[in-house]
């Protein structure tokens, strides 16, 4: 089992700036993969973005790339998903996950989902 803790979360201006983390615990050492969807009220969940084979690969759903970075940490078993020029429509519940599979064309699978942080972004 692998424990989520997302943080991070809150309220800026269009423009503005936000740095998601989230801290994974428990069953991790096999945990090649980590990376975040996101989900707004009324929409489907969709793949944000990745990072996997032991960090040399990531993958950026369009509508964020060049304006989201992820990044981890592997001492601290934590990713981070850093957030630049937010946009309202970037307006969601961000999720980290873990144990995914990644690639080209999206994040295909996850085992485990964590709770959630907020993300607001006013006009």
């Amino acid at each position: 089992q692998v424990q989520l803790v997302e943080s991070g979360g809150g309220s800026v201006q269009a423009g503005g700036t936000l740095r998601l983390s989230c801290a994974a615990s428990g069953d991790t050492y096999n945990n090649n993969c980590m990376g975040w969807f996101r989900q707004a009220p009324g929409k489907v969940r969709e793949g944000v973005a990745a990072i996997y084979d032991g960090g040399r690969s990531t993958y950026y759903a369009h509508f964020v790339k060049g304006r989201f970075t992820i990044s981890q940490d592997n001492a601290k078993n934590t990713v981070y998903l850093q957030m630049h020029s937010l946009k309202p429509e970037d307006t969601a519940m961000y999720f980290c996950a873990a144990a995914c599979e990644a690639g080209v064309g999206g994040i295909y699978y996850y085992d485990y989902l964590g709770q959630g942080t907020q993300v607001t972004v006013s006009s």
